[in-house]
């Protein structure tokens, strides 16, 4: 197998991970700030530098042209070797404060006194030539050993009017001064670099918080909203993008609180009206069921098709009985009038009991330690565990576990089957209301409140209630619930106004055993 190569990480986005929005504001500012220094400072280094050696040249040539006509007149021509090396010398003497070293050629003879100490003659040659050919003066810039000098050559005209004399006059001399004066200015420019560099931080901090500022508020109001402030507004102030922006938060939140009032509306509307359709169902369904008591009991005296119908009317209205009551209990947890009335239970006791009432006692195997004892609301916890046993038994697999041990001020009990399993997609909505895993199954025997119903009172306790697929197969329903609420063992899930302890039940019962979801 060949391995896929990773593609390279780009600098940007690495940056983009590591630092935030503030410290690549800084970090850029600075950035451009640097790069603009330096351009700057290259630029004003290069025109300074060449100003002070365009100078230097200039006032080079202007005395050495000074002496030249001064001395110039009394050179005989054609002059002898003595005479030009008289020349020279008397050029140099008069250098003054140009220190340079003067050599003079006649013609095509040579230069006299010769070529300077480390010159090859390259550089006054090619003068030499330029001069020839140009009639004018010239200069050239050459670093002889790392010293750098300027090199003139000047003809030297007769006073008659510029005609050549074929006498050209070389000077050579040193720029070191200059050199001197282009590194003390590169020096200041690094020295005053550092306070700029230092300087150009303020701003940058400064230019980072104004932009950061109207993003740091955007995000605070986002939090806000995301904490249930819908009413959460931004002042606009401005006309640039981040007005724009703030503009378009501020619609946003509007939209969002007015879809939130509206679905809060129509959800309380659906409360109300299964609330309202539940209470009056109860009383006709309470006399039906009386009624198909007393039909159950003359059953056997009814002939076969008579008794049929009976007793498809009985289970029915059972049935129906059932959904109503489910009903009521989830409209009073909706309500927030559903409350506990804690008593310190044997927890063995509590589960043996409801599994006996239901007649579960062979279905279930129970492992139930001796002595655990917990503050629960015995009617609730009922539910919970009829509810759960229930589902297993009806959708999972034989035979079902029921496991209770205390952990860490907890008390964990699991209902476990060896059924397929839940599937991985419908894990999440198992405590939904009316939710079917299998959507194909149109009716079940449960009203699909069974599981919601276990888990709100499961959050009534302050517990939790979860599910899962064993590793081994099977479905897991694992209760957790603090030994005793009122030490705070954990207030995890707990509805808005649950967990009284003064208040009423109501006249109805909490809601039996209910089919679940599965």
């Amino acid at each position: 197998m060949t391995a896929i190569p990773r593609p390279p990480r780009r600098l940007a986005g690495w940056v983009a991970q590591r630092w935030g929005l503030r410290p690549r504001l800084v970090v850029g500012f600075l950035v451009v700030a640097v790069l603009s220094a330096l351009l700057t400072a290259t630029v004003t280094f290069r025109q300074a530098r060449g100003a002070i050696l365009e100078r230097s040249q200039e006032a080079a040539v202007n005395d050495l042209r000074t002496q030249v006509d001064s001395l110039g007149p009394d050179l005989v021509v054609p002059p002898q070797e003595e005479d030009l090396r008289d020349f020279a010398l008397r050029l140099e003497q008069a250098g003054g404060s140009h220190p340079w070293r003067v050599s003079v050629s006649y013609a095509d003879g040579p230069i006299i006194p010769g070529p300077p100490k480390g010159e090859q003659g390259s550089a006054l040659a090619s003068l030499r030539a330029a001069v020839g050919d140009r009639r004018s003066t010239v200069y050239q810039r050459v670093d002889r050993d790392g010293d750098p000098r300027l090199v003139i050559a000047m003809p030297v005209d007769f006073a008659d009017g510029g005609t050549p004399s074929g006498v050209v006059v070389y000077a050579d001399m040193s720029l070191s001064d200059e050199r001197d004066d282009i590194a003390a200015l590169v020096t200041a420019a690094q020295v005053g670099a550092v306070p700029a560099l230092v300087l150009a931080l303020v701003p940058a901090l400064i230019a980072a918080r104004r932009v950061l500022l109207p993003v740091r508020r955007l995000q605070e109001a986002a939090e806000r909203i995301t904490s249930g402030e819908l009413d959460t507004r931004l002042p606009v102030s401005g006309s640039d993008e981040l007005a724009d922006l703030t503009r378009t938060f501020n619609t946003m939140a509007a939209a969002l609180e007015s879809s939130d009032t509206e679905l809060r509306r129509m959800e309380a509307n659906a409360r109300r009206f299964a609330a309202d359709v539940s209470h009056e169902l109860r009383t006709p369904l309470s006399a039906m069921t009386a009624v198909t008591g007393v039909l159950d009991e003359e059953v056997e005296r009814l002939d076969p098709d008579t008794a049929d119908a009976v007793q498809l009317i009985s289970q029915e209205t059972a049935k129906l009985a059932r959904m109503v009551e489910d009903l009521m209990e989830i409209s009073r947890f909706d309500a927030g009038a559903a409350a506990l009335q804690l008593d310190e239970v044997d927890v063995a006791t509590a589960v043996r009991k409801t599994l006996r009432l239901r007649g579960w006692d062979d279905q279930v195997e129970a492992e139930l330690p001796e002595g655990l004892r917990a503050r629960l609301d015995p009617r609730r916890i009922d539910v919970v565990l009829a509810n759960l046993i229930s589902n297993a038994l009806r959708h999972g697999g034989a035979p079902v576990r029921l496991r209770a041990w205390a952990e860490g001020g907890r008390l964990l009990i699991d209902v476990a089957d060896d059924g397929p399993g839940i599937d991985p997609e419908a894990l999440p909505h198992v405590f939904d209301r009316f939710y079917k895993a299998d959507a194909a199954r149109a009716r079940s025997e449960g009203s699909g409140l069974g599981l919601a119903i276990a888990m709100e009172n499961t959050r009534l306790h302050h517990g939790t209630l979860t599910a899962a697929n064993a590793p081994e197969g099977g479905a897991v329903f694992t209760v957790s619930l603090p030994v005793d609420p009122d030490e705070g063992g954990g207030r995890e899930g707990a509805p808005d106004g649950a967990g009284r302890r003064d208040g009423s039940d109501g006249p109805a019962d909490p809601g039996g055993m209910s089919g679940g979801p599965m």
